[in-house]
């Protein structure tokens, strides 16, 4: 395994990394599984954004007596609330949370502490111009969390965050799928292709600017959705007609400016392998410029789930996130897998029981139009 520095937080993180959100669907001993593999390939750096207590305790598990060997980013922000998880800038609610992450964790400090998910100004404001702010100094101040960093999918508040003096790292959201979509969300200009400059291979121009900013700072990045929620590997549903490999999208992240490392998420050791294979990939096996070079330039249009679950709560405790995957899945296929229908109604609850609140919609980072998807995926499954 290779390791970077990830800016000026002078930590030597592994190029690949280890993004903890899919274990919040596995058991204690599966995810003991899929951990212990990739710190023995080297892996050294995990992300917690996740507030659900049991998946918390599982990592927790996975990790004792070995904590040293890993650097942990953990959110603050992220709480859990009836039973869902809720983002707030709320002191009490975030010291709460924050104390339960290192509880479950069995540890007294986090190498990363994150100001968790900033996508807008008024996200900015609530973050930064409040007293949640003084409850971040005061836990770097203590030493509980070692440095500060920010999560954002949004590159306007990335190059701010990198101009702050305050932020450290950011984790950012980056794949070419996302890098080569126009900055509008206006359809008539939407194939300006004007606005892109010469040099830049079709790089959105305020993403460019995100990662020359970030390295002019010696803000380390780190990298979530490297693969667009699993759209990459897939020719049907990649916005390049191609699938691409594991191994593809982690070198296309590697090769933007300040990145450190990709947090790609794994169900199973083997996803963890297959991620670490990069290590040893040929310059053949990471190529990726000649399956760009056939891309259509529509590339990734705003509205496609990427299966993050910031949309929740959901008033009546949809798990939107896998609905939207399993509709997905099954739209891929002439005909709905039995294996699909079966896992959907095996949700404890389903698109038909949406009330249209549209609450969703508004937390959404990539800007999916929930509700809509809700009344197709009812049909769909018919439940």
């Amino acid at each position: 395994m290779n390791y970077r520095r990830l800016g000026r937080t002078g930590l030597m993180v592994s190029e690949v990394g280890f993004g903890g959100e899919w274990l919040e669907r596995h058991n204690t001993e599966e995810c003991s599984a899929v951990i212990r593999r990739a710190e023995e390939l080297g892996i050294n750096i995990l992300d917690c954004w996740m507030s659900n207590p049991e998946v918390r305790s599982n990592i927790g598990k996975a990790l004792e007596g070995h904590r040293e060997k890993w650097y942990i980013q953990g959110h603050i922000g992220s709480t859990w609330q009836k039973g869902q998880y809720v983002r707030t800038r709320d002191v009490e609610r975030c010291k709460e949370a924050f104390e339960d992450l290192l509880a479950r964790l069995q540890t007294d400090y986090i190498d990363l502490g994150m100001i968790h998910f900033v996508d807008t100004e008024a996200d900015w404001e609530g973050a930064f111009h409040t007293p949640f702010l003084d409850y971040v100094k005061e836990l770097k101040e203590k030493g509980t969390i070692r440095h500060i960093g920010m999560s954002t999918h949004n590159p306007a508040m990335a190059k701010r965050a990198a101009e702050s003096g305050l932020v450290e790292m950011i984790l950012f959201s980056v794949n070419p799928a996302f890098d080569m979509h126009p900055p509008v969300d206006d359809l008539d200009t939407y194939f300006d292709w004007e606005k892109y400059q010469e040099g830049l291979g079709g790089i959105d121009p305020q993403r460019a600017e995100v990662y020359r900013i970030c390295e002019q700072n010696d803000v380390g990045i780190t990298v979530m959705k490297p693969y667009a929620g699993g759209r990459l590997f897939d020719a049907k549903m990649s916005p390049f007609g191609v699938a691409l490999t594991p191994i593809q999208c982690i070198h296309y992240c590697l090769t933007r400016p300040a990145v450190a490392a990709v947090m790609a998420g794994y169900d199973t050791p083997e996803q963890v392998e297959e991620a670490a294979a990069y290590e040893t990939a040929s310059e053949e096996e990471k190529d990726y410029a000649s399956v760009l070079a056939k891309a259509p330039r529509h590339t990734f249009v705003q509205g496609e789930c990427t299966y993050c679950g910031h949309c929740k709560p959901c008033p009546v405790d949809i798990d939107i996130a896998m609905v939207n995957k399993y509709y997905d899945l099954a739209v891929m296929q002439d005909k709905v897998p039995g294996t699909v229908k079966e896992h959907y109604l095996a949700l404890a609850h389903h698109a038909g029981e949406c009330v249209g609140c549209k609450g969703c919609e508004s937390r959404c980072p990539f800007g999916v139009k929930i509700a809509g998807r809700m009344e197709k995926t009812a049909q769909l499954f018919g439940a």
